[in-house]
């Protein structure tokens, strides 16, 4: 058995846990059991991947990437540690703003693509996709009175990191899911048009709106599976890297304001499920849940827009998950 690690630093820490009360879970999966691997069919054939990498054809290795707004850009910090250390995904799994992280490395499994990805997160706030002006955002109320932004800035950004691809064509197997209106349900979203995927699941209900695909509408992927392992298992993966925002290990409190309301009424069924999926983790499938760097916040925020920290969270979960995959044997 490893060491539990703090998942802030990513290095050995005793008394870390994760608030879900999933510590005892985590602990028996983090160490390989004995069991026949499971195989993704099919999943390593035809895959494109980087001149003289050789993938090992009895391990499908899984990025899970979920979603958190902003503070999604932790998961760059952790693709490039990732990537630093040639590790490449069979898979990717994306929910929410980690399905836009996701589908790059999806299409261009290379540093190169992820360092663009860190630059378009920089440039964030330029690209105007949650600011914009207070009238604007009224406007937008007024006009069509469930969402503040419009998500033509988001459609142009998914379109440029994946230029009119189709998921089926892309050089590592990628899924992501959004919540269906009409069924009440989550869809996965494991073909057709980039752009509309990404877009639906990324539609963050009052801020976005949402998003119609076919003869369905969609809303954000986190209504139904904020980070979603349980996809992975399904489909076979017996490594999987869990790319996460870091609120899964912050403490939920009463709420004392209006807004806090939803925010806690969201996290509880959130985290709700990513602890059913680690239950069911089975023998022989390692599960990697990698360290944000950065001290968790007292509170969640409702303070969506605010961009000034995004260098540095993409910074402190890179250093953080390079110390993590230094000291863990077996990868």
């Amino acid at each position: 058995m490893e060491a539990f690690t703090s998942r802030r630093t990513g290095t050995p820490d005793p008394a870390c846990q994760l608030r879900l009360e999933i510590r005892s879970v985590e602990q028996r999966f983090v160490a390989v059991a004995g069991g026949d691997a499971l195989r993704l069919q099919g999943n390593a054939v035809g895959r494109r991947y980087p001149a003289g990498k050789q993938r090992c054809v009895d391990m499908t290795t899984a990025f899970v990437l979920g979603g958190g707004g902003l503070l999604g850009a932790a998961e760059v910090g952790m693709l490039q540690a990732l990537l630093d250390r040639e590790i490449l995904p069979d898979l990717v799994v994306g929910s929410s703003v980690g399905a836009l992280n996701g589908v790059v490395i999806a299409a261009d499994p290379t540093t190169a693509a992820v360092d663009r990805l860190s630059e378009t997160w920089a440039q964030l706030q330029a690209r105007d996709v949650f600011s914009g002006s207070v009238a604007k955002q009224i406007s937008n109320v007024v006009h069509h009175g469930t969402y503040l932004h419009g998500n033509e800035a988001l459609r142009k950004l998914i379109d440029e990191a994946a230029p009119g691809a189709m998921i089926e064509d892309l050089a590592v197997r990628f899924e992501c899911v959004a919540a269906s209106i009409e069924n009440a349900c989550a869809h996965w979203f494991a073909a057709g048009p980039v752009v509309d995927a990404v877009l639906a699941s990324c539609a963050v209900p009052g801020l976005l709106p949402p998003v119609c695909v076919g003869d369905e509408h969609f809303m954000d992927g986190g209504l139904v599976s904020s980070v979603p392992v349980g996809r992975a298992l399904d489909l076979g993966a017996t490594r999987i890297f869990v790319l996460h925002v870091g609120r899964i290990e912050q403490a939920l409190r009463v709420p004392r304001r209006p807004w806090d309301v939803a925010l806690v009424a969201f996290e509880i069924p959130r985290r709700q499920q990513f602890s059913e999926d680690l239950s069911r983790v089975p023998a022989g499938v390692k599960v990697h849940i990698l360290p944000t760097g950065t001290e968790v916040p007292g509170a969640l925020s409702t303070r969506y827009g605010l961009t000034r920290h995004i260098s540095r969270r993409i910074a402190a979960a890179r250093e953080a998950t390079a110390a993590y995959l230094r000291s863990t044997s077996g990868l």
